[in-house]
C-alpha cells in the first residue's frame, strides 16, 4: 500500500504551523472544488485528496501518529485495514471552508483508513456536523501601551478596527451559482472597518488581558462572533517604580532635616502631595511604607502600599559660616 504524503499535497513544509494548513487548504479547495470544474474527475479526485489530507493535518491528535509513523510506516505500524465500502460523504474544512457532497465508493484512502480506521471518518461526520449547526468566531487579541499614570487612574482606547465579515454578495461561500463570487474573489469573506472605544481600567499591569465581547471574528452558520482581547503593556515611569500593587519613589531629604527631623512632601502618581514625618537621625535610603497609596487593585478593593524611599540631599555651595558650623561639628564628633 503506498504512503500518501500529505504535507506535499497541501503544498506546506513539515514543520507549518496550524494558521498555515489551514491557509493552504482554503487555497487548494477553492482551485480544485468541484462546483468550480464540473465534469472534471481529475479536479474530484484532487478535492478529495486534499481533504483527506487536511482531516489529518488539522488534527494535532492524527497529525502527531501520522508523523511518527513516517514513510516506514508498515514496519512500524503493521499492514491491515478496513474493509473498503460505499458512502456518501460531506467534505468541508474546519475553518468554514467549502462544503461538498458526491457519492464516494471507497471513503477515504485505504492507506487513511489502515491507520486510522473507521473513527477517521466518523471524525468528519462529526466536524461536518458541526459546521452545519454554525461555531463561534475565532477571538483576537490586540496590543495597547499605556503610562503609569494612565495605569493608576484608568484610561480610553479609540481603536480602528479592521475585521472580515461574510461576504454579503455570496454568503461566505465564495461561490454563486457554482461560480467564484466576483465581489470576494472566492474567498467568502469581506474587511470590515469601524472604530470603538476601549476602556481600560485602573490598576491593570503588563499582560492584563481586557475582554470586550464580540468583537471578535465572525462566526459561521448564525453563531456569534468571537471577542477582541487587548492586551496592555505597562511603560515604565521615570519617577515611580511598581511591583505588583506597590509603588516606590524616591523623596528628596534635607540633610538638616534627616538629622533633626521634620517634614518633607511626597509625591502621588494622581499629582497630589503627602506630607511625610521624618524623624530625628533618619538615614539615607531609608524606607517609609505609606498604606493605601500604591496602586489600585484591578480584582478587589484598596489599593497597594507607597513605599517612599529617603534620598538625603547634601548642601552645596556653603557659606563660611555654615563651614565653620560643619568643622564645629566634626570636632565634636571627633572628641566624643
Amino acid at each position: 500500500m503506498e504512503y500518501k504524503d500529505y504535507y506535499k499535497t497541501l503544498g506546506v513544509e513539515k514543520k507549518a504551523s496550524a494558521d498555515d494548513i489551514k491557509k493552504a487548504y482554503r487555497r487548494l479547495a477553492r482551485k480544485y472544488h468541484p462546483d468550480v470544474n464540473p465534469g472534471d474527475k481529475a479536479a474530484e479526485a484532487r478535492f478529495k485528496e486534499i481533504n483527506e489530507a487536511y482531516e489529518v493535518l488539522s488534527d494535532p491528535d492524527k497529525r502527531k501518529q501520522y508523523d511518527t509513523l513516517g514513510p516506514n510506516w508498515q514496519e512500524q505500524f503493521g499492514f491491515g485495514g478496513t474493509r473498503p465500502r460505499t458512502s456518501t460523504r460531506t467534505y468541508s474544512s474546519q475553518g468554514g471552508g467549502i462544503p461538498y457532497d458526491f457519492a464516494d465508493p471507497t471513503g477515504f484512502s485505504d492507506f487513511f483508513e489502515t491507520l486510522f480506521g473507521r473513527r477517521g471518518s466518523t471524525t468528519t461526520r462529526q466536524r461536518t456536523s458541526t459546521s452545519a449547526r454554525g461555531r463561534k468566531g475565532e477571538d483576537i487579541e490586540h496590543p495597547i501601551d499605556i503610562t503609569l499614570r494612565e495605569a493608576y487612574t484608568g484610561t480610553s482606547r479609540a481603536l480602528r478596527m479592521t475585521t472580515p465579515e461574510p461576504c454579503p454578495a455570496c454568503g461566505g461561500t465564495g461561490l454563486i451559482n457554482s461560480k467564484i463570487c466576483t465581489v470576494c474573489g472566492g474567498s467568502g469573506m469581506q474587511e470590515r472597518s469601524h472604530q470603538i472605544e476601549v476602556k481600560i481600567p485602573a490598576g491593570v499591569d503588563t499582560g492584563s488581558r481586557v475582554r470586550i465581547a464580540g468583537e471578535g471574528q465572525p462566526g459561521t452558520g448564525g453563531e456569534p462572533r468571537g471577542d477582541l482581547y487587548i492586551v496592555v503593556t505597562v511603560k515604565p515611569d521615570p519617577q515611580f517604580e511598581r511591583k505588583g500593587d506597590d509603588l516606590t519613589v524616591d523623596v528628596p531629604v534635607p540633610l538638616t532635616t534627616a538629622v533633626l527631623g521634620g517634614e518633607v512632601p511626597v509625591p502621588t502618581l494622581d499629582g497630589k502631595r503627602l506630607l511625610l514625618t521624618i524623624p530625628p537621625e533618619t538615614q539615607n535610603g531609608k524606607i517609609f511604607r505609606l498604606a493605601n497609596k500604591g496602586m489600585p487593585r484591578l480584582r478587589g478593593s484598596g489599593s497597594g502600599n507607597l513605599l517612599a524611599r529617603v534620598q538625603v540631599v547634601l548642601p552645596l555651595k556653603l557659606s563660611a559660616q555654615e563651614k565653620r558650623l560643619f568643622e564645629e561639628l566634626a570636632r565634636a564628633r571627633q572628641a566624643s
